[in-house]
């Protein structure tokens, strides 16, 4: 689909990264990712690399929603991180485990992350807060998906709050604006009026039958 949605985050981790920890906000972390999945569930699909703390946002934000999200989200996993899977793995049905390179932590990840921005078209990226990864996503996804939107959620503090400066973001909402929904809707260009769809087979593929008030 050439309107799926990227997602890069994570929660900073105060030993592992103090700089982005310091900025980082958790609870707007939280907060934007939840919003991310009201906005695109049911509507756009919804790719990421797995990660402990936010895979399980996701399915808690999935289950509440009654839409079929094994066909609306797509989760990148490698299989260097094996023993440390959060149990939602096992809740989505569409994970795709990449295999290790030589036991190699940063080449595993890129291998992974290079079949992630080769396999879809995407429409746009949203990174949220982070760390070192989130700048490491970028680069690649931008390499590979070069004429897609980029969506820095400033507010989030983190890897994202950074990447915000190095492209010397213009959108001052992207910084200042903590309302993610409307947010959201904005820089991804989803209608308000756009009906969800339980599963994406269900989905026209004509904007204008999506909407509510036509029949679809």
């Amino acid at each position: 689909m050439a309107d799926t949605i990227f997602l890069s985050a994570s929660v900073p981790d105060p030993r592992r990264s103090p700089r982005f920890a310091e900025s980082a906000d958790s609870v707007a972390i939280t907060a934007a990712v939840t919003a991310l999945m009201y906005v695109t569930l049911g509507r756009r699909m919804l790719v990421w690399g797995g990660h402990p703390a936010i895979t399980p946002m996701i399915w808690v934000a999935a289950e509440s929603m009654d839409v079929d999200y094994a066909t609306w989200v797509k989760l990148y996993q490698s299989k260097f991180f094996e023993d440390d899977f959060p149990e939602e793995n096992a809740r989505f049905g569409n994970v795709v485990f990449v295999d290790t390179v030589d036991n190699d932590r940063g080449a595993s990840l890129r291998l992974m992350r290079e079949r992630m921005f080769r396999e879809q078209q995407f429409q746009a990226a949203v990174f949220i807060g982070g760390m070192d990864g989130i700048l490491d996503e970028y680069e690649l996804f931008h390499r590979y998906q070069p004429t897609a939107a980029v969506v820095p959620v400033a507010s989030t503090g983190g890897a994202a709050l950074e990447l915000a400066n190095r492209l010397a973001t213009p959108a001052q909402d992207l910084r200042e604006d903590l309302d993610y929904v409307a947010l959201f809707h904005r820089h991804l260009h989803i209608q308000t009026r756009e009906r969800r769809f339980r599963k994406l087979v269900d989905q026209p593929a004509a904007l204008a039958d999506r909407l509510y008030g036509r029949s679809g």
